[in-house]
C-alpha cells in the first residue's frame, strides 16, 4: 500500500490562515443595501420586522469581527474567488471519526494526519473530520462544548496542520446540546438570559396529542425529557435523546450566538459545514415541525453571512428524509446549501445489488436535473450512522424497502425505527456496514466475487454527477462489528469499528486479505477519478438505458472529455451494446481503469463486462 511515489496534485489544500487577534487599523467590512435587505428579510421572516431590525446590528458586528481576522491576502482570494469552481472533478471527501485509527503514545487527530499523507494524497482533498469537541453521548453529536477539541482526540493545533493539507469539513451541530453543556446547565439554574435557550414546558402533557402525532420525528424516545431546574420541573424538548436537548432559534439570542460558533469555525480552518439535522431545528405547534419555512429561512441565512464574509465556505444539509423534501434545501440553486446530501443514492444503489437490476436507480437518476453551477448532490454510500430508507420512499415500493430491511437483517445488520405519531413505528435506518451489507459471511461466494461486487457499487457513486464522499471505514471494506452492539452498544456502532495503525496496517500489506485488496481498488477508482475532467460536477450527465444489467451514465465537459461508465449490477458476464447515435461523433474509446481500447463497428460499441465488472471508457 506504500504510496510514496504516487503523484501529489498541485492543488493549493486548505486557505490562508486566519490572524489570531482582529486587526481593526485597517476598514471594518461594509455591506452593501442588497446585502442588507437580503438578511433582513430573512430575519422578518423568522421574527418579524422589529426583532430582525433588533437582532441585525449584532449579526453585522460578528462579521465585522470575523473580517477583521482576515489577512489581506484572505480578502484578496475571497474576492476572486469563483463559485462555479469551488468543487471540481478533484474534489473527494473522506468522512470520519478523529479516533477511527489509533496508535499507542499519539494523538489520534496526529495518527489520522499520518495515514492521509502517506495514502491519501493526491485522491482524497477533503476530510469530514465528525464531531471532535468534548460530547456526553451519541458518539460525538451530544456538544459539551463548541468552541474546545476533545483532549482525547488532540488540539486545535492539530486541525490546524491538516487544514494546510485538506480542505475541513466541520460539523455544525446546532439543533441540539449536550444536557451536560455549560448553556443547558446555565438554564437549569436559572440564569438571566437562559431561560429561553431551550424549548421547554411546566407539564408533560403540553402538548396537545394531536399536535404530538403530527411531529415528524428520526427517534421513537420520549419528545419531551424531564429536567429538575431551579425554578422548578421542566419538560424540555429532545428530538433525538434525552441528552440532546434542542436549541430553541426563536430566541435570536441563540441564533447570534450560533453564528458566532459558526465565524468562529471558519476562523479555525473548515472549508465546508455540515448542518447536521437542520431538517428539525425550528418548531410550531401544529405542524410537523420539520422543513419549515423558517427553518429554510435561518439557512438561508447562514448562507448570506457566509456569502459576505466567507464566500469559500459552503454549506451541506444532512437532511434524512424523502428526495422532494431533501433538494428543497437547495433552494433555487443560488441562495441555500450548497451541497445536500444525495440520502436517496444509498439504498436504491443497495436495492440494485440485491436485485441484479438498475432499472430503478436508473429511472430515479435520470430525473435528477443539474440544479445550478454552484449547487451539488453530495453522493455518499455509507457513513457512521447507516443506510437511511426515508430518501427511498416514493422512489421503491414499500414490499421493495422491506427486503432491503430483510437482507440487512439476513447479513447480521440490524434495523433501527422511527416513531409515526400514531403510536406505529416505521424503518428509518439500516444499521450494517456496507460491505457486509453487500457481502453474506459463508454464503459461498469467492472472495475475489464479493470484492468486486464491492467496488461496483462504489463506482457508481464515483461516477454520478455530484462530489463524492467515502466512509474511512469503507476504503478497508470493514465487515460488521457485531460484537459491539451485542455488548451493549448501540445499533449504529455496527460501522464505527476502530482500527489500531499498526495491526491495519499489517492488513493493509497482505495481498491476500480482501482488507488490501479493497483498499488498492478503492484508491485505484478514486485516483482515476480525480484525474478526469468529465467527473466535474458541473459536466452533464445521461443516464442510458442498456437494460437492467448495465447501470450506464455518460458524463460529458463539453469540448473537453467525454466518459461513458458502465457498471454490471449482476453476478454473471454481460455483453454491453451501445448504440453510437447515444455516444456521439467519436468512434474509439479507451478504458481509464484496464487501458483496454474500443472501437465502434457498425454504429454500436460493444463492451464484455466480467461479474460485476466496471469501464470508464474515455474519448477525449
Amino acid at each position: 500500500m506504500n504510496d510514496a511515489t504516487a503523484p501529489v496534485s498541485t492543488r493549493a489544500f486548505g486557505r490562508i490562515a486566519h490572524l489570531p487577534e482582529p486587526d481593526y487599523a485597517r476598514p471594518l467590512l461594509t455591506l452593501t443595501a442588497a446585502q442588507r435587505e437580503r438578511m433582513l428579510g430573512l430575519l422578518s421572516t423568522m421574527y418579524g420586522d422589529e426583532v430582525a431590525a433588533a437582532t441585525f446590528p449584532e449579526l453585522e458586528r460578528l462579521m465585522r469581527v470575523y473580517h477583521a481576522h482576515k489577512p489581506p491576502a484572505l480578502v484578496a482570494e475571497d474576492a476572486a474567488f469563483v463559485a462555479a469552481e469551488r468543487f471540481t472533478e478533484r474534489d473527494v471527501v473522506l468522512i470520519t471519526y478523529g479516533d477511527l485509527l489509533t496508535s499507542p503514545g499519539r494523538a489520534p487527530l496526529q495518527v489520522l494526519a499520518g495515514f492521509l499523507r502517506r495514502f491519501m494524497r493526491g485522491s482524497i482533498d477533503t476530510v469530514h473530520i465528525l464531531p471532535f469537541f468534548p460530547y456526553s453521548s451519541d458518539r460525538g453529536f451530544s456538544i459539551i462544548d463548541y468552541e474546545e477539541v476533545d483532549p482525547r482526540l488532540g488540539s486545535w493545533e492539530d486541525i490546524a496542520s491538516l487544514a494546510k493539507e485538506f480542505r475541513l469539513m466541520f460539523d455544525g451541530v446546532f439543533n441540539h446540546a449536550s444536557s451536560r453543556s455549560r448553556w443547558f446547565q446555565r438554564f437549569l439554574n436559572g440564569r438571566p438570559g437562559y431561560e429561553d435557550f431551550f424549548v421547554a414546558f411546566t407539564t408533560k402533557d403540553a402538548i396537545d396529542a394531536d399536535y404530538l402525532r403530527l411531529i415528524l420525528r428520526p427517534r421513537t424516545s420520549d419528545l419531551l425529557t424531564p429536567f429538575r431546574t431551579i425554578n422548578g420541573m421542566r419538560y424540555v424538548w429532545t428530538t433525538f435523546s434525552p441528552d440532546q436537548v434542542d436549541l430553541n432559534f426563536r430566541n435570536p439570542r441563540v441564533l447570534t450566538r450560533v453564528v458566532e460558533i459558526l465565524l468562529a469555525y471558519v476562523r479555525r480552518g473548515a472549508d465546508v459545514v455540515r448542518l447536521d439535522a437542520v431538517t428539525y431545528i425550528w418548531r410550531e405547534l401544529g405542524t410537523s415541525c420539520a422543513h419549515l419555512t423558517e427553518t429554510h429561512a435561518l439557512v438561508k441565512l447562514f448562507r448570506a453571512i457566509l456569502d459576505v464574509a466567507a464566500p469559500q465556505v459552503a454549506l451541506i444539509t444532512e437532511t434524512n428524509v424523502p428526495h422532494a423534501d431533501n433538494i428543497s434545501y437547495f433552494g433555487n440553486g443560488t441562495d441555500e446549501a450548497q451541497l445536500v446530501y444525495n440520502f436517496a443514492l444509498p439504498p436504491l444503489v443497495l436495492h440494485t445489488f440485491h436485485t441484479g437490476s438498475c432499472e430503478a436507480l436508473a429511472r430515479w437518476a435520470r430525473s435528477l436535473s443539474h440544479v445550478s453551477d454552484t449547487a451539488n448532490y453530495f453522493n455518499f454510500l455509507s457513513s457512521h450512522d447507516g443506510v437511511g430508507l426515508l430518501g427511498a420512499r416514493g422512489i421503491l415500493t414499500e414490499a421493495e424497502v422491506g427486503a432491503l430491511v430483510d437482507r440487512t437483517i439476513a447479513h447480521g445488520g440490524f434495523v433501527s425505527y422511527r416513531s409515526n405519531g400514531d403510536g406505529t413505528q416505521s424503518p428509518y435506518e439500516l444499521n450494517i456496514t456496507w460491505y457486509s451489507a453487500l457481502n453474506r459471511e459463508g454464503n459461498g461466494e469467492s472472495q475475489a466475487l464479493q470484492v468486486a461486487r464491492f467496488l461496483s457499487a462504489r463506482a457508481i457513486a464515483l461516477a454520478m454527477r455530484g462530489v463524492p464522499g467515502i466512509y474511512l471505514p469503507t476504503l478497508f471494506g470493514t465487515k460488521n462489528d457485531t460484537d459491539a452492539v451485542l455488548g451493549g452498544a448501540e445499533k449504529r456502532s455496527i460501522n464505527r469499528r476502530t482500527f489500531d495503525e499498526g495491526a491495519l496496517m499489517r492488513l493493509l500489506d497482505d495481498p491476500d486479505c480482501w482488507v488490501s485488496q479493497v483498499a488498492r481498488g478503492m484508491r485505484r477508482l478514486v485516483r482515476r477519478r480525480v484525474a478526469q475532467p468529465a467527473f466535474h460536477p458541473n459536466a452533464a450527465q445521461t443516464v442510458l438505458d442498456l437494460g437492467p444489467q448495465v447501470f450506464a451514465v455518460l458524463r460529458e465537459r463539453e469540448g473537453v472529455q467525454r466518459v461513458l461508465a458502465l457498471t454490471n449490477v449482476t453476478d454473471h458476464p454481460v455483453r454491453v451494446k451501445v448504440p453510437a447515435a447515444d455516444l456521439g461523433p467519436s468512434v474509439v474509446w479507451r478504458d481509464l481503469l484496464s487501458r483496454a481500447r474500443y472501437q465502434a463497428h457498425a454504429d454500436v460499441l460493444s463492451v464484455a463486462l466480467p461479474p460485476y465488472g466496471i469501464a470508464w471508457l474515455s474519448s477525449p
